[in-house]
Protein backbone atom coordinates (compact mmCIF):
# COMPACT_ATOMS: atom_id res chain seq x y z
CA UNK A 1 0.00 0.00 0.00
CA UNK A 2 1.32 3.09 -0.90
CA UNK A 3 2.00 5.48 2.17
CA UNK A 4 -0.53 8.38 2.03
CA UNK A 5 -0.09 10.79 4.40
CA UNK A 6 -4.40 11.30 5.30
CA UNK A 7 -3.47 13.89 8.61
CA UNK A 8 -2.30 16.23 6.05
CA UNK A 9 -4.50 16.69 4.00
CA UNK A 10 -7.22 19.64 3.41
CA UNK A 11 -9.82 19.86 5.83
CA UNK A 12 -13.57 18.59 4.71
CA UNK A 13 -14.97 22.21 5.85
CA UNK A 14 -13.63 25.54 4.57
CA UNK A 15 -13.86 29.59 5.33
CA UNK A 16 -13.77 28.52 8.95
CA UNK A 17 -12.70 31.83 9.72
CA UNK A 18 -16.18 33.26 7.66
CA UNK A 19 -18.18 31.16 10.15
CA UNK A 20 -19.85 31.88 13.84
CA UNK A 21 -18.83 29.83 17.19
CA UNK A 22 -22.22 28.00 16.75
CA UNK A 23 -20.95 26.89 13.21
CA UNK A 24 -17.99 25.78 14.43
CA UNK A 25 -18.85 24.17 17.41
CA UNK A 26 -21.39 21.57 15.38
CA UNK A 27 -18.32 20.96 12.29
CA UNK A 28 -15.86 20.05 15.29
CA UNK A 29 -18.38 17.77 16.83
CA UNK A 30 -19.32 16.22 13.33
CA UNK A 31 -15.43 15.37 12.64
CA UNK A 32 -14.94 14.27 16.46
CA UNK A 33 -17.92 11.56 16.27
CA UNK A 34 -15.90 9.60 13.41
CA UNK A 35 -13.27 9.33 16.20
CA UNK A 36 -14.39 6.26 18.19
CA UNK A 37 -15.73 4.30 14.67
CA UNK A 38 -12.13 4.31 13.98
CA UNK A 39 -10.55 3.40 17.37
CA UNK A 40 -12.96 0.48 17.26
CA UNK A 41 -11.65 -0.72 13.76
CA UNK A 42 -8.41 -1.28 15.95
CA UNK A 43 -9.49 -3.07 18.24
CA UNK A 44 -8.14 -6.71 17.30
CA UNK A 45 -4.55 -4.84 17.32
CA UNK A 46 -5.05 -3.57 20.62
CA UNK A 47 -6.21 -6.75 21.86
CA UNK A 48 -3.56 -8.74 20.58
CA UNK A 49 -0.98 -5.97 22.15
CA UNK A 50 -2.34 -6.20 25.62
CA UNK A 51 -2.65 -9.82 25.60
CA UNK A 52 1.23 -9.71 25.44
CA UNK A 53 1.27 -6.65 27.61
CA UNK A 54 -0.20 -8.67 30.38
CA UNK A 55 1.99 -11.64 30.10
CA UNK A 56 5.64 -9.34 29.92
CA UNK A 57 4.36 -7.40 32.94
CA UNK A 58 3.75 -10.50 34.43
CA UNK A 59 7.23 -11.43 34.29
CA UNK A 60 8.25 -7.58 35.71
CA UNK A 61 7.90 -6.11 32.63
CA UNK A 62 7.14 -2.42 31.79
CA UNK A 63 5.39 0.02 28.80
CA UNK A 64 7.47 2.39 27.39
CA UNK A 65 5.45 5.27 25.67
CA UNK A 66 7.53 7.49 22.57
CA UNK A 67 6.52 10.59 21.24
CA UNK A 68 6.53 13.89 19.89
CA UNK A 69 4.77 16.64 20.48
CA UNK A 70 1.37 16.33 21.32
CA UNK A 71 1.87 12.39 20.80
CA UNK A 72 4.66 12.24 23.50
CA UNK A 73 2.33 14.77 25.70
CA UNK A 74 -0.15 11.83 25.81
CA UNK A 75 2.01 9.04 26.32
CA UNK A 76 3.48 11.15 29.48
CA UNK A 77 -0.31 12.21 30.34
CA UNK A 78 -1.24 8.31 30.51
CA UNK A 79 2.14 7.18 31.98
CA UNK A 80 1.67 9.89 34.61
CA UNK A 81 -1.76 8.56 35.93
CA UNK A 82 -1.42 4.67 36.57
CA UNK A 83 0.38 5.78 40.20
CA UNK A 84 -2.74 7.48 41.59
CA UNK A 85 -5.50 5.07 39.68
CA UNK A 86 -3.95 2.10 39.85
CA UNK A 87 -1.61 2.61 42.91
CA UNK A 88 1.63 0.90 40.79
CA UNK A 89 5.12 2.13 40.84
CA UNK A 90 5.50 4.74 38.57
CA UNK A 91 8.22 2.95 36.66
CA UNK A 92 6.24 0.41 35.41
CA UNK A 93 4.71 2.58 32.58
CA UNK A 94 7.20 5.41 31.64
CA UNK A 95 6.43 8.26 29.08
CA UNK A 96 9.31 9.60 26.74
CA UNK A 97 8.70 12.67 25.40
CA UNK A 98 11.50 14.16 22.09
CA UNK A 99 13.15 16.68 23.83
CA UNK A 100 12.80 15.62 27.70
CA UNK A 101 10.13 17.12 29.91
CA UNK A 102 10.91 20.63 28.54
CA UNK A 103 9.31 19.72 25.59
CA UNK A 104 5.80 18.56 28.01
CA UNK A 105 5.37 23.09 27.15
CA UNK A 106 7.57 24.24 24.76
CA UNK A 107 8.72 23.12 21.62
CA UNK A 108 12.28 22.24 21.42
CA UNK A 109 13.98 22.62 17.94
CA UNK A 110 14.41 19.31 15.72
CA UNK A 111 14.32 16.99 18.50
CA UNK A 112 12.02 14.23 17.14
CA UNK A 113 14.50 14.64 14.13
CA UNK A 114 17.09 12.62 15.61
CA UNK A 115 16.50 8.90 15.09
CA UNK A 116 18.59 7.47 17.93
CA UNK A 117 18.02 9.48 21.12
CA UNK A 118 14.82 7.60 21.41
CA UNK A 119 16.55 4.46 21.50
CA UNK A 120 19.37 6.12 23.96
CA UNK A 121 16.65 6.96 25.98
CA UNK A 122 15.29 3.44 26.15
CA UNK A 123 19.12 2.03 26.98
CA UNK A 124 19.44 5.11 29.78
CA UNK A 125 16.22 2.95 31.45
CA UNK A 126 17.73 -0.49 31.00
CA UNK A 127 14.94 -1.76 28.52
CA UNK A 128 14.53 -5.63 28.28
CA UNK A 129 12.98 -8.71 26.46
CA UNK A 130 10.26 -8.34 28.80
CA UNK A 131 8.89 -4.61 28.07
CA UNK A 132 6.92 -3.41 25.68
CA UNK A 133 8.36 -0.23 23.21
CA UNK A 134 4.75 1.21 21.90
CA UNK A 135 5.48 4.58 19.42
CA UNK A 136 3.07 7.44 19.50
CA UNK A 137 3.19 9.19 16.24
CA UNK A 138 -0.08 10.78 14.68
CA UNK A 139 1.70 11.39 11.39
CA UNK A 140 3.48 7.98 11.25
CA UNK A 141 7.41 9.42 10.63
CA UNK A 142 8.71 10.51 13.13
CA UNK A 143 12.14 9.79 12.99
CA UNK A 144 12.82 9.88 17.36
CA UNK A 145 10.10 6.92 17.12
CA UNK A 146 10.83 5.28 13.78
CA UNK A 147 14.97 4.71 15.46
CA UNK A 148 13.41 3.44 18.52
CA UNK A 149 10.77 1.13 17.21
CA UNK A 150 13.52 -0.36 14.67
CA UNK A 151 16.11 -1.13 17.40
CA UNK A 152 13.79 -2.29 19.78
CA UNK A 153 12.23 -5.10 17.61
CA UNK A 154 15.61 -6.02 16.65
CA UNK A 155 16.41 -6.85 19.78
CA UNK A 156 13.18 -9.19 20.44
CA UNK A 157 11.62 -6.39 22.41
CA UNK A 158 7.82 -6.03 22.10
CA UNK A 159 7.13 -3.29 19.84
CA UNK A 160 3.45 -1.55 18.80
CA UNK A 161 2.70 1.85 17.10
CA UNK A 162 -0.46 4.00 17.37
CA UNK A 163 -0.52 6.46 13.85
CA UNK A 164 -3.36 8.14 12.04
CA UNK A 165 -1.95 7.23 8.80
CA UNK A 166 -2.47 3.84 7.14
CA UNK A 167 1.23 1.90 6.04
CA UNK A 168 3.25 4.65 7.45
CA UNK A 169 6.81 4.30 7.90
CA UNK A 170 6.44 4.60 12.43
CA UNK A 171 3.69 1.18 11.97
CA UNK A 172 6.30 -0.88 9.09
CA UNK A 173 8.70 -0.88 11.85
CA UNK A 174 5.97 -2.35 14.55
CA UNK A 175 5.57 -5.83 15.17
CA UNK A 176 1.48 -4.57 15.84
CA UNK A 177 0.68 -1.62 14.06
CA UNK A 178 -2.56 0.14 15.46
CA UNK A 179 -3.68 2.40 12.73
CA UNK A 180 -6.41 4.92 13.83
CA UNK A 181 -7.65 6.53 10.33
CA UNK A 182 -9.96 9.49 11.47
CA UNK A 183 -9.16 11.61 8.45
CA UNK A 184 -8.33 15.06 7.55
CA UNK A 185 -8.30 17.13 10.22
CA UNK A 186 -10.63 20.29 11.25
CA UNK A 187 -7.81 22.56 11.24
CA UNK A 188 -5.61 21.09 8.09
CA UNK A 189 -3.03 19.52 9.56
CA UNK A 190 -3.62 19.81 13.06
CA UNK A 191 -3.31 16.67 14.82
CA UNK A 192 -3.64 17.52 18.43
CA UNK A 193 -7.73 17.33 17.53
CA UNK A 194 -9.27 14.08 16.03
CA UNK A 195 -5.96 12.19 15.68
CA UNK A 196 -4.94 13.07 19.73
CA UNK A 197 -8.35 12.19 20.79
CA UNK A 198 -7.90 8.98 18.95
CA UNK A 199 -4.66 8.20 20.40
CA UNK A 200 -5.87 9.22 23.59
CA UNK A 201 -8.63 6.85 23.81
CA UNK A 202 -6.34 3.47 22.02
CA UNK A 203 -3.87 4.98 25.45
CA UNK A 204 -6.83 4.49 27.66
CA UNK A 205 -7.33 1.23 26.16
CA UNK A 206 -4.16 -0.20 26.89
CA UNK A 207 -3.37 0.80 30.57
CA UNK A 208 -6.70 0.54 31.67
CA UNK A 209 -7.01 -2.97 30.46
CA UNK A 210 -4.15 -4.17 30.98
CA UNK A 211 -4.66 -2.79 34.58
CA UNK A 212 -7.52 -4.61 35.27
CA UNK A 213 -6.02 -7.89 33.91
CA UNK A 214 -3.32 -7.62 36.41
CA UNK A 215 -5.96 -7.48 38.91
CA UNK A 216 -5.92 -3.72 40.25
CA UNK A 217 -9.67 -3.38 40.11
CA UNK A 218 -12.39 -4.80 41.99
CA UNK A 219 -15.69 -4.77 40.07
CA UNK A 220 -16.04 -1.80 38.46
CA UNK A 221 -13.24 -0.20 41.01
CA UNK A 222 -10.06 1.98 41.76
CA UNK A 223 -9.38 0.02 45.04
CA UNK A 224 -5.98 0.60 44.58
CA UNK A 225 -5.67 4.20 43.98
CA UNK A 226 -3.58 6.35 46.00
CA UNK A 227 -5.23 8.32 48.59
CA UNK A 228 -3.69 12.17 48.23
CA UNK A 229 -6.64 14.00 48.75
CA UNK A 230 -10.18 14.12 50.52
CA UNK A 231 -12.17 13.41 47.67
CA UNK A 232 -10.25 10.45 47.23
CA UNK A 233 -10.26 9.18 50.78
CA UNK A 234 -14.53 9.80 50.87
CA UNK A 235 -14.27 7.86 47.55
CA UNK A 236 -12.46 4.85 49.06
CA UNK A 237 -14.81 4.96 52.53
CA UNK A 238 -17.65 5.03 50.77
CA UNK A 239 -15.63 1.79 48.70
CA UNK A 240 -15.38 -0.05 51.84
CA UNK A 241 -18.83 0.94 53.04
CA UNK A 242 -20.55 -0.52 50.20
CA UNK A 243 -18.23 -3.77 50.36
CA UNK A 244 -18.31 -4.71 54.28
CA UNK A 245 -21.65 -3.09 55.08
CA UNK A 246 -19.33 -0.72 57.98
CA UNK A 247 -20.56 2.61 59.38
CA UNK A 248 -18.87 5.77 57.46
CA UNK A 249 -16.48 6.38 60.38
CA UNK A 250 -15.17 2.59 60.78
CA UNK A 251 -15.12 2.78 57.08
CA UNK A 252 -12.83 5.64 57.08
CA UNK A 253 -10.65 4.57 60.17
CA UNK A 254 -10.16 1.08 58.47
CA UNK A 255 -8.88 2.62 55.08
CA UNK A 256 -6.29 5.38 57.11
CA UNK A 257 -5.03 2.46 58.86
CA UNK A 258 -3.89 0.39 55.80
CA UNK A 259 -3.66 2.72 53.37
CA UNK A 260 -5.60 1.73 50.06
CA UNK A 261 -9.67 0.31 49.61
CA UNK A 262 -7.90 -3.36 48.82
CA UNK A 263 -5.49 -3.81 51.59
CA UNK A 264 -8.14 -2.53 54.18
CA UNK A 265 -10.99 -4.68 52.55
CA UNK A 266 -8.42 -7.69 52.70
CA UNK A 267 -7.03 -7.26 56.48
CA UNK A 268 -10.57 -6.65 57.72
CA UNK A 269 -11.80 -9.68 56.12
CA UNK A 270 -8.69 -11.79 57.55
CA UNK A 271 -9.64 -10.83 61.04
Amino acid sequence: MEFRKITEEPSLHERLDEKSVEELLHEMNEEDRKVPVAVAAAIPQLNQLIVQVVERMKRGGRIFYLGAGTSGRLGVLDASEIPPTFGMPPELVIGLIAGGDTALRNPVENAEDDPNRGWEELVEHSVNADDTVIGIAASGTTPYVIGALREARSRGILTAAITCNPGSPVALEAEIAIELVVGPEFVTGSTRLKSGTAQKLALNMITTATMIQLGRVKGNRMVNMQLTNAKLIDRGTRMIVDELQLDYKQARNLLLIHGSVKKAIDAYSQQ
